[in-house]
């Protein structure tokens, strides 16, 4: 169903009308000049409210359609034409969307539901889809039986419990190529509609976003604002840092509040966020318990969390960089430091059939190990680890494609 903007304006104008209406009665009734039954003493407070916020405008009629197309087009992503020519229909810029208020935000989509324009979620742009999540965890990652296990019950605990007292926090680690860019897109892909390209996910990467020290005060502001208006815009958002060893302390500090134990910042909750940090700081730890095991001669899937995480946690405290020092270690704000194993010759197949499906083609196994078989592996004398994991695959292939 399409939605006119100027019909659906008209509507706005009726609602902010009646809770005018209702608040011109409440002033009545406190005057002691008011009929017997009137609008319950709760309803009277919001309009009062709503009518505080919503008409600083000269009519109802600018506000309904100005701000209805600003809803329609950035909260609800409607049909919208954000640059047409009539002015009283284009989308407002700067951070006006900042100052309204939470609170009638919900009002207005609670409003916009009524004309069959949500899901079930609430908000057609989450999904949420923790079956989803948890087969592709199972059909998609190789040779991460820890990543599987704990990145599906952290967020399913979360999801699961709305009045969580902090933000989910989680922390990957280990070499590169081993899943953890790929694990994040899944959660996205996953719990929204849009995955990675979704206006309630933000992904961040140290070096190309915030490449000059010079300017970590203005990273700062940049990088508070930026969650700030995602999180108002969104009910539920995800925050993605990649390379996070290499963000500058300061910046981690700056946004360390939205992380904490606290019911709101500046008016604004932060609870149903989602921040995944990736880096490789303690993958050289990890690779030397994956060994340690192989050694032994016990399976990689007997290894524990608790084999894993206390070592990760001291590794990621005395690293290089700000990850290490910022508030956010210091203050234990991270959930799971959720380890990453490396991949073997195994996996890389495994891998491989994975991007030959991905063009519509059935390799046999003699391919497959051609194409194992090209990758580097450590540590020498073994040979046991891809040094590059799964990175390379999907374009090593073309070199075997027919």
């Amino acid at each position: 169903m399409r939605l006119d903007l100027r019909e659906a304006s008209k509507d706005i104008s009726a609602m902010l009308l009646k809770l005018t209406d209702i608040g011109n009665a409440s002033e009545t009734h406190r005057r002691g000049t008011a009929e017997p039954e009137g609008p319950p003493d709760h309803l009277i407070e919001y309009a009062q409210m709503a009518r505080a916020d919503f008409f600083k405008f000269e009519s109802i009629s600018n506000v309904s359609t100005y701000y209805f197309n600003y809803i329609y087009c950035n909260i609800w992503e409607g049909d919208c034409q954000p640059h047409q020519d009539d002015a009283s229909q284009q989308v407002p810029i700067g951070d006006m969307w900042s100052g309204f208020p939470q609170y009638y935000s919900g009002i207005l989509r609670a409003w916009y539901c009524t004309l069959g324009q949500c899901c079930d979620s609430g908000d057609c742009r989450i999904t949420n889809n923790l079956t989803g999540l948890e087969r592709d965890l199972q059909v998609k990652l190789h040779g991460q039986h820890l990543v599987q296990s704990v990145v599906l019950k952290a967020i399913q605990g979360f999801i699961k419990n709305p009045d969580s007292n902090k933000p989910l926090t989680l922390s990957f680690h280990g070499w590169s190529g081993t899943g953890k860019n790929f694990v994040a897109r899944i959660v996205a892909d996953n719990l929204y509609r849009d995955g990675i390209k979704s206006e309630c996910v933000r992904l961040f990467i140290a070096p190309f976003h915030f490449p000059h020290v010079r300017l970590v005060d203005v990273y700062k502001g940049q990088l508070r604002e930026a969650i700030r208006d995602i999180v108002l815009r969104c009910p539920q958002t995800l925050f993605i840092f990649d390379e996070a060893e290499k963000l500058h302390p300061g910046l981690i500090d700056a946004i360390k509040p939205y992380m904490d134990h606290y019911d709101n910042v500046d008016g604004v909750s932060y609870r149903r966020a989602i921040f995944l940090f990736l880096s490789n700081i303690g993958g050289a730890a990890i690779n030397e318990v994956a060994l340690d095991f192989w050694h032994s001669g016990q399976n990689r899937e007997d290894i524990g969390m608790e084999d894993l995480e206390h070592l990760l946690q001291a590794e990621a405290m005395e690293a290089n960089g700000g990850f290490a020092q910022s508030e956010l270690m210091s203050g234990h704000l991270i959930d799971f430091f959720v380890p990453f194993l490396p991949l073997e010759y195994r996996h890389v197949k495994l891998c491989a059939h994975d991007a030959y499906a991905a063009r519509g083609v059935q390799p046999d196994e003699g391919t497959l190990d051609e194409v194992a078989k090209a990758m580097l592996y450590v540590p020498k004398e073994e040979k046991l680890f891809s040094a590059q994991g799964c990175k390379s695959i999907p374009q090593r292939i073309n070199f075997f494609l027919p």
